[in-house]
């Protein structure tokens, strides 16, 4: 092996490992951020933007308070501590001077510092510290520094000024200087401009990005009214390229659709119309021939065949051409239970919460009118029960039959399927009862799930978005 080789081989083995550590920290921040990440779109989008600016904003913030705003502050304040210790050098000079007359105007006048000279006696206590004592921390430091005598500040009492009292061998020496003279004042116009651009950055970046968001958001909105079977009126393609192409894609895919549908329920139409043609043509013909037992058995052929076109026509069609509506499901399941009843079977009906839901009618009541059928065929009792949350709307159809086994529950909604132990099994039936519920109800978002009911027998229950 070549030394190219060689370092071809290693230039390999560091990529794997930067990869695979690049892998490990990813994984490690999802699990961090996992549930402090927002959900929606126009939520992710702000934290994406804010986040940056307040890094940013603290950043800097950080920066020009330990390092612009800390220096200046420090030697502002050693100034006013040297000027002090000039004034303090100054007495020692001009020990003629008994009323220090000259001594305080050269201070005042040369070094802006208004000073007096007070009798021995303690310093007052020290008084509240302020919240941020930077200047405090900074006087004090300078004062030990470059006088080391026994001193007393209060930058509090005063807004403006500074107050500093220093005991000397025969007197207190109290200054008063400027505030702005020892501290650099003006932090806080940078911070107060700092927070005000980023309120103004957030408020054009919200703004925009609510601009931005209402196109996907309508067009979420109409995928899924469309799939639910619903309407979409007025969708146009707005906003960016990119939504605007899924808009455009979105709506040709609809109309696609809705083309093959209207060609299928075109095709089905002539389709039955034909075969009925011909089932009727027979009933007349057997209607015409003597009573006897091939013609009855016949007749019942006929009966069958007609049942079962039907049931196929209504499994293709789905009856997708329906426009949905708000329905009242507890008229709906009062119906159910009359035809139940009607065909000598106990049945009670509850529903919780608000009734009304958007729907197809007809096609939703076939659904719930499949289930119920097929409870009746199997048992002697039916419960339906409805619930109606903020979410969903559930309905479930109980019975006392013998159920189907948890192993076959899946195999009963596959078309033109009867189990041959199940509660399925029917000579007049066409195995399509439970495969056209559960068409119907995703055709509105939802789903047909089955399970064991506490009366014995099954449980069919029908879940849809509201």
């Amino acid at each position: 092996m070549t030394s190219i080789d060689i370092g071809f081989t290693r230039l390999r083995t560091a990529a794997g490992r930067l990869v695979d550590g690049y892998g490990r920290v990813d994984r490690f921040f999802k699990r961090i951020f996992k549930g402090l990440l927002p959900k929606g779109l126009y939520a992710r989008a702000l934290f994406i933007i804010i986040a940056p600016m307040v890094i940013l904003q603290i950043i800097v913030t950080f920066v020009f308070m330990e390092r612009h705003w800390n220096t200046v502050t420090r030697r502002l304040s050693a100034a006013v501590v040297q000027d002090i210790a000039a004034v303090i050098d100054l007495r020692k000079g001009f020990p003629q001077d008994r009323d220090y007359a000259e001594l305080r105007r050269i201070a005042q006048e040369r070094l802006g510092l208004v000073v007096d000279f007070l009798p021995v006696t303690e310093l007052p206590p020290i008084g509240p510290k302020p919240f941020f004592s930077l200047l405090d921390q900074a006087l004090s430091e300078e004062l030990r520094k470059q006088i080391g005598r026994p001193f007393w500040i209060d930058t509090v009492g005063r807004s403006s000024l500074v107050e500093i009292r220093i005991q000397l061998q025969d007197v207190v020496m109290r200054t008063f200087a400027r505030r702005n003279a020892a501290y650099a004042s003006n932090s806080e116009i940078f911070l107060l401009w700092m927070v005000g651009t980023s309120l103004v950055l957030i408020t054009v970046a919200i703004l925009f990005l609510r601009n931005q968001i209402r196109p996907i958001l309508r067009l979420t909105e109409a995928v899924e009214s469309f799939g639910k079977g619903r309407d979409v009126p007025n969708l146009r393609a707005r906003g960016a390229q990119e939504v605007r192409r899924a808009a455009v894609a979105f709506l040709e895919m609809k109309a696609r659709v809705e083309r093959t549908l209207e060609q299928r329920t075109a095709m089905l139409a002539g389709v039955s119309h034909d075969l009925r043609t011909v089932l009727t043509r027979f009933k007349l013909e057997l209607a015409m021939l003597d009573e006897s037992p091939e013609t009855e058995a016949m007749k019942k052929d006929v009966d069958e065949m007609s049942r079962m076109l039907e049931a196929y026509l209504a499994f293709a069609r789905g009856d997708a051409g329906e426009r949905s509506e708000p329905t009242d499901m507890a008229a709906f399941l009062d119906e159910l239970k009359t035809d139940a009843e009607r065909h000598g079977r106990w049945a009670a009906v509850q529903f919780h919460g608000y009734p009304v839901a958007t729907v197809r009618p007809h096609a939703f009541k076939r659904c719930l009118a499949n289930l119920v059928s097929n409870a009746a065929r199997f048992g002697s009792a039916i419960t339906i029960t409805g619930h109606r949350d903020h979410r969903y709307m559930t309905i479930t159809v109980d019975d006392d039959g013998p159920g189907i086994p948890p192993n076959r529950r899946d195999d009963v909604f596959k078309p033109f399927l009867r189990l041959d132990d199940a509660r399925n099994q029917d000579e007049a039936g066409s195995g399509l009862g439970l495969a056209i519920a559960r068409d119907i109800a995703r055709s509105h978002g939802g789903d047909v799930m089955l399970g064991d009911s506490p009366m014995g027998g099954l449980r069919a229950s029908v879940r849809i978005p509201v």
